[in-house]
C-alpha cells in the first residue's frame, strides 16, 4: 500500500529524513517510532505531500506520488490524524466528520446553489456516512453540539472518525494516544484494531511504547532521520541499536535494562 524508498529531507544543511525506506502492506499497522526530533512527523509530512522531499521516492498502491499536492495524494485514498489535534472548534461534531466526505462526494456549484435533487441527496449521504463513522468510533458526545465544547478524548474520536469519512486505504495516525489516559488508550487500541480489520492500512507514529508493541504487526525505529531497525515488535524490543537511540552510549546496566523496558513497554489491558 505504500513503499518509501531512500527518502531523503533537508532543511539547509540539517537532514531531519536521511535515506529511509520502509513499506506498509494492506492491512497491516506499522509503528514508526524513534526519539523526539527523529524524522517521524517529517516522513509523514512526506508521505501526505505537505513536504516536498530532497530525495528518494514515495509509492502509493504503485503509483510514485513523490512531490505531488496533497489533494492528488488524499485522492490516491491516503487520510491523516495529526500530533496537535486539528479539529474545527466552531463547527458541530457532525459538521467536521462531513468535511471528510468531499473527497468522494459528487456535487457541483450549481447544485448547492440551487439546492438540486442531486445536491440533497448527496448531503443525505454525507450526513448517513458521518454518522457511521462517529458511531465505528464510538463517540458518547452531542453530535449536534460544537466539537470545541467535547473532552479532549472525544475530540481525539472526532478526528479519527473524520479522517475515516474519506475513505481511506492508508490511515496514518500521528501520536493518536498523546492525552489519553489509561483507559482512553485501551479503546484507541480497540479501535486501531478494528480499522486495521477493516483492511485499511495503518502507520502510527506513538511514544506510548506499550501501545506500539500491543498493537504493530511490524515498528520501524528511527534516529536522527535515519532507519536503525525494522521489524517484529519483539525483534525491535531486544535490537542493541534500539536500546541506545533511546538512551545514549554511556549508559550504566541499569539504565539499559530501564531503557528495554521503555522500548518493550508494558503490555496493554
Amino acid at each position: 500500500m505504500l513503499e518509501v524508498e531512500d527518502l531523503t529531507l533537508a532543511f539547509g544543511g540539517v537532514r531531519a529524513v536521511d535515506g529511509l525506506s520502509f513499506r506498509v502492506e494492506k492491512g497491516e499497522i506499522v509503528s514508526v517510532i524513534g526519539p523526539n526530533g527523529a524524522g517521524k512527523t517529517s516522513a509523514f509530512n512526506c508521505v501526505t505531500g505537505f513536504y516536498k522531499p530532497t530525495g528518494g521516492r514515495i509509492r502509493l498502491a504503485g503509483n510514485d506520488v513523490t512531490g505531488r499536492r496533497p489533494s492528488l495524494i488524499t485522492a490516491l485514498g491516503v487520510a491523516r490524524t495529526f500530533q496537535n489535534l486539528r479539529v474545527f472548534g466552531e463547527m458541530s461534531v457532525l459538521d467536521n466528520v462531513r468535511a471528510g466526505t468531499h473527497v468522494w462526494l459528487k456535487q457541483r456549484v450549481a447544485d448547492a446553489l440551487l439546492h438540486t435533487p442531486r445536491y440533497r441527496r448527496t448531503e443525505r449521504e454525507a450526513t448517513e456516512e458521518s454518522n457511521k463513522w462517529l458511531d465505528f468510533v464510538g463517540l458518547r458526545g452531542d453530535r449536534a453540539g460544537l466539537a470545541r465544547n467535547l473532552p479532549y478524548g472525544e475530540r481525539r474520536r472526532v478526528e479519527i472518525a473524520r479522517a475515516l469519512a474519506r475513505r481511506p486505504q492508508l490511515l496514518l495516525l500521528d501520536e493518536p494516544a498523546a492525552g489519553l489516559n489509561h483507559g482512553e488508550k485501551a479503546e484507541l487500541l480497540d479501535l486501531i484494531r478494528r480499522i486495521r480489520d477493516l483492511g485499511i492500512a495503518i502507520a502510527l507514529i506513538e511514544h506510548d511504547m506499550g501501545l506500539v508493541m500491543e498493537v504493530s504487526d511490524r515498528v520501524v525505529v528511527l534516529n536522527f532521520g535515519k532507519e536503525i531497525a525494522d521489524g517484529t515488535p519483539d525483534e525491535v524490543r531486544g535490537d542493541p541499536a534500539v536500546v541506545e537511540a533511546y538512551l545514549g552510549r554511556d549508559a550504566d546496566e541499569e539504565e539499559v535494562e530501564a531503557a528495554r523496558e521503555e522500548v518493550g513497554g508494558a503490555r496493554a489491558e
